[in-house]
């Protein structure tokens, strides 16, 4: 199917080099992410190919698939839509993750280690787009959860609003109430088309528009 701008591209698979194929594969197995694929073949090639919950995108590894060094994969985003409980989840799976975080100084989400330009915690009010945590596979490669809730503009059509999973509608179901809460005290009374107006926030806050009063 084409579009105004061209030919659809899905990006569907980006490739993180590794150096034990079974130790990268019980790895991500461990964080609960969808084993697609384990092909081996008899001249050595194998491809092993996993999705995260909810992603449109995969990732694979394997032997004879890359010339990057191992480990060389940095900042490969995981957009999450509550940085606390993605956190949690990672941790409860007894993988290590950095303490949530937010850039103190621009960049600081890509710093190495951690060593510099990183605060303790969420960005205040839980600004979309920054509050971060980190971790790494057994060869290093470096995986960033990034909390997004509401859209830039122009990012998301506004025609096909969804939600990766029941986690990710129930913390757009969470924010709308709250947002309701104040609309209601604004308005002084119960507001009896409260479905109409949930339904409008969650659509507007995911595709980056202004939300409703």
């Amino acid at each position: 199917m084409s579009t105004a701008a061209g030919i659809d591209m899905k990006f569907e698979v980006a490739v993180i080099p590794v150096s034990d194929v079974d130790r990268a594969k019980a790895f991500y197995a461990k964080l609960g992410w969808r084993l697609d694929a384990d092909f081996p073949f008899d001249n050595g090639f194998r491809i092993v190919q996993f999705t995260p919950p909810g992603s449109g995108c995969s990732v694979q590894f394997g032997a004879k698939i890359t010339s990057a060094a191992p480990g060389s994969a940095q900042g490969l985003y995981l957009i999450v839509s509550d940085i606390g409980a993605a956190h949690d989840e990672i941790v409860s799976r007894a993988v290590a993750i950095s303490d949530v975080f937010h850039a103190g100084t621009p960049g600081a989400q890509f710093q190495p280690g951690g060593k510099s330009g990183r605060a303790s915690g969420p960005a205040p009010g839980h600004a979309t787009y920054s509050s971060f945590a980190t971790f790494s596979d057994p060869d290093g490669n470096v995986w960033l959860l990034q909390e997004v809730t509401n859209r830039l503009p122009g990012r998301v059509d506004p025609g096909a609003t969804s939600f990766s999973g029941a986690s990710d509608l129930a913390s757009a179901l969470r924010r709308a109430s709250a947002a309701h809460g104040q609309h209601e005290k604004r308005i002084g009374a119960a507001d009896p088309n409260w479905p109409d107006w949930y339904a409008e926030y969650m659509v507007r806050e995911q595709s980056g528009a202004e939300l409703p009063k």
